[in-house]
């Protein structure tokens, strides 16, 4: 009786836990170390996500939300990601903000890469 109960709370809280969510990113030198290519746009209509850089890293821990915190050790990141030069081997366009409020997905779709 006691496995039953700890197998059916074990499979709920893995039913209802969130996936991590990779808002702390790691920009890698080499395209094949990365799990997301990305490129940056000069244009905010061209985006799926506007980013806000951040410096402080709990702003950007557990929310999907645009805020970005580049860790300085790919260890400390939840996403290694490339910059690319060339908007067709990109996975996703971003484009850089300096206002915190702009900061969220335009194209909702995609937000399954940072997770």
């Amino acid at each position: 009786m006691k496995n039953i109960f700890f197998f059916t709370c074990f499979s709920l809280a893995c039913c209802f836990a969130r996936p991590a969510i990779a808002q702390v990113v790691y920009s890698t030198d080499w395209k094949s170390d990365a799990q997301v290519i990305v490129y940056v746009t000069d244009s905010k209509s061209d985006a799926d996500l506007v980013v806000y850089k951040t410096k402080s890293k709990s702003d950007a821990e557990g929310k999907n939300e645009g805020v970005w915190y580049f860790a300085e050790w790919r260890s400390d990141a939840k996403k290694q990601i490339y910059f690319t030069e060339w908007k067709s081997d990109a996975d996703l366009i971003v484009y850089f903000t300096d206002s915190k409020s702009d900061a969220g997905w335009k194209s909702k779709k995609k937000m399954h890469l940072l997770y």
